[in-house]
C-alpha cells in the first residue's frame, strides 16, 4: 500500500508546474557544487546530512504531496506585471519566491535557526534560486505563469510553462550531471559579475526575456522554438547555479 501511495504521489508531482523539473533543478545544484568554497561545502554536507545540493534541490517540489507544507505552495513564483517593479507589484499575502528568498537568506546569515529549520531553509534557498531564474516563475498576464497557455510540444499536449520547466530540457535526453557538464564553465570575471546581482536583479532578468518566451508563433512548438530558446534555458540554469554558490559561500564563509 505504501508503494502505491508513493507512486501516486510521484505521478501527482510530475504533472504540476515545478520550476525546471527535476533535471533542470539538479543540474543547477550540480553547477553550484562546483563553485562552493571548501568551508561552505563542508558546512552544507553537515547541514544536509551528506545529501548533495543537486538532490536537495527538488525537496520543495517533493513535499507538495504533504499537506503539512501547503503553506509553501505560493513561494515558487512571483507576479510582477510588465512595466512594474517588485516594489510596485501587488503582493501575495501567502508570500512569493522573491520575498521568501530574501527572508531565508537573511535568516541563514543570522545563524540562529535550529538544525531542522536550517536544513529546510537551505533546501528552500536551493530550490527557489532555480525557480526565480525560470522566466515564467516571474509571472504576468493573469495566465498563471503561462500554465494556461495551451500548446503542443511536437505531438504532445503541453503548456508553455511546462515547455520551459521540463520539455526542452528533457528532450536533450541528458541526465542532470550530463546537462550540467554541457553548460560549460564561465570565467572568473563572469562569475564575479553574475554573483554581484541581487535577488531582485535575478527576477528582473527573468522579466526581461518574457517577450522572447511568449513569442511562440503559434500553438505547435518544436525544433524552431527549441533552437531559439534552449540556449536561454541553459544560460538561466548556469547563472542560477553560479549565483546559488555565491550566496552559500557568503552565508557559510
Amino acid at each position: 500500500m505504501r508503494v502505491v501511495a508513493t507512486l501516486l504521489s510521484f505521478l501527482f508531482v510530475s504533472h504540476i508546474a515545478v520550476g525546471w523539473g527535476a533535471t533542470g533543478h539538479r543540474a543547477m545544484g550540480r553547477v553550484a557544487e562546483q563553485h562552493l568554497s571548501a568551508k561552505a561545502k563542508k558546512k552544507l554536507k553537515e547541514i544536509l546530512n551528506g545529501q548533495s545540493l543537486a538532490m536537495a534541490s527538488t525537496w520543495m517540489d517533493e513535499v507538495r504531496s504533504d499537506s503539512t507544507y501547503n503553506y509553501m505552495n505560493d513561494w515558487h513564483w512571483v507576479t510582477i506585471e510588465t512595466g512594474e517593479t517588485y516594489e510596485q507589484s501587488k503582493k501575495n499575502p501567502n508570500g512569493d519566491a522573491l520575498m521568501t528568498l530574501e527572508r531565508v537568506i537573511a535568516e541563514l546569515r543570522a545563524g540562529k535557526l535550529d538544525r531542522k529549520k536550517e536544513m529546510e531553509a537551505v533546501k528552500i534557498l536551493i530550490h527557489l534560486v532555480g525557480d526565480i531564474h525560470q522566466p515564467l516563475h516571474v509571472g504576468c498576464c493573469k495566465d498563471e505563469g503561462a500554465n494556461k497557455v495551451t500548446v503542443r510540444w511536437f505531438r504532445a499536449e503541453s503548456n508553455l510553462h511546462r515547455v520551459w520547466d521540463s520539455d526542452m530540457i528533457n528532450d536533450t535526453q541528458l541526465s542532470y550531471t550530463e546537462f550540467a557538464e554541457s553548460l560549460g564553465a564561465p570565467d572568473k570575471a563572469t562569475i564575479r559579475q553574475w554573483q554581484k546581482a541581487t535577488v531582485r536583479d535575478w527576477a528582473y532578468e527573468s522579466m526581461a526575456v518574457r517577450d522572447q518566451v511568449y513569442a511562440t508563433g503559434g500553438n505547435t512548438l518544436g525544433y524552431k522554438y527549441g533552437y531559439k530558446n534552449l540556449p536561454l534555458v541553459r544560460e538561466r540554469v548556469l547563472k542560477a547555479g553560479v549565483r546559488l554558490a555565491g550566496v552559500l559561500n557568503n552565508i557559510y564563509r
